[in-house]
């Protein structure tokens, strides 16, 4: 198992590494305790078979697909090394979910978006939360893109822009490498935000690798993505930025009413929400495929299976201006 770790250690990002290692550690501890496997040598169809069953009575069967794919991968490098028979990854059965098992629908919508920056520009202008949430829902990028960047990824000037950029041998590493190395225009509205976000309340301090992150703690360190996340579920809960509860709790009695516990309001929302929301409104409003595609660092395909939440109505509307009288 560390030697395929070791060998993908190249090809994929830290996260997807540590989601092999978690997965692997699951397979390689059913083989040992109750496999009877002790050596790959000895591993049949039927442990991975009977792993799978056993797996299937804890996840769901997005995260069991997700789950054999990473054995099968595995397996397939056990064949390469012979310490299992040829032949035994193509044993390896990937489940197929429903489709819809396989999207989610979580979404941060235009009019609640708006809302939310209304409330961070009276009560919450220039903080880290405001910068957060301003630059994920109007560039529409990854968390891990977000904390990525440093101050000097800012360029501030008549076109204002974000630099994103990969550093993995100084610990931020994007999702796709090289390839999702791209420079991000923003508004003018968002540039003020992050300007008056570092005039004001950066702690203007080095990290480790003597870089100055955008994003930094109020004790000099770089966001966290966790810290990241919180800030989204904290703002995204309505009694945050309205005042009120519309599932009728009583928000002093309500569990998920502080930073640390944001994520059990049933109304608030991850980053990846603001991504969705992004790409749909984006969409709407007549912004090219390419181009949005482009802007987010996706492929068209992910896009229009997991990112573009338009209604039946909104579609119909976008087809509306290439229409034809015939």
């Amino acid at each position: 198992m560390n030697r395929y770790l070791k060998d993908k250690s190249t090809d994929v990002t830290d996260s997807t590494l540590s989601n092999y290692q978690t997965t692997l550690n699951v397979f390689c501890d059913w083989l040992t305790d109750k496999g009877g496997v002790e050596n790959l040598n000895e591993l049949t169809s039927d442990e991975i078979q009977r792993f799978k069953e056993w797996r299937l009575e804890n996840v769901q069967t997005i995260t069991l697909k997700t789950d054999m794919t990473c054995v099968k991968g595995f397996v397939r490098f056990c064949e390469h090394i012979n310490a299992v028979p040829d032949g035994m990854s193509q044993l390896v059965r990937i489940p197929k979910p429903n489709p819809e098992d396989e999207v989610s629908d979580d979404i941060l919508t235009r009019d609640e978006a708006t809302e939310i920056l209304d409330y961070l520009e009276k009560h919450e202008y220039a903080s880290l939360r405001h910068v957060i949430f301003a630059v994920l829902w109007k560039t529409g990028m990854r968390r891990s893109s977000l904390y990525a960047l440093d101050k000097r990824d800012f360029e501030d000037g008549a076109s204002p822009y974000l630099r994103v950029r990969h550093r993995p041998d100084t610990e931020t590493p994007l999702k796709n490498k090289r390839k999702g190395e791209r420079d991000v225009r923003i508004s003018g509205e968002v540039a003020d935000i992050v300007r008056d976000y570092l005039r004001f309340n950066h702690p203007d301090e080095e990290d480790d690798h003597g870089r100055t992150p955008l994003l930094m703690s109020t004790h000099g360190k770089r966001c966290e993505p966790s810290t990241i996340q919180r800030n989204v579920y904290t703002v995204t809960r309505p009694c945050h930025y309205t005042g009120e509860c519309p599932m009728d709790r009583d928000i002093d009695e309500c569990e998920a009413t502080s930073y640390n516990t944001a994520s059990k309001c049933p109304a608030s929302i991850s980053p990846h929400a603001l991504r969705r929301g992004y790409v749909t409104e984006a969409l709407n409003a007549g912004q090219p495929k390419e181009v949005t595609a482009d802007r987010v660092d996706m492929t068209h395909d992910i896009m229009e299976k997991h990112y573009d939440k338009a209604t039946k109505n909104e579609q119909m509307e976008r087809r509306e201006d290439y229409l034809k009288d015939i």
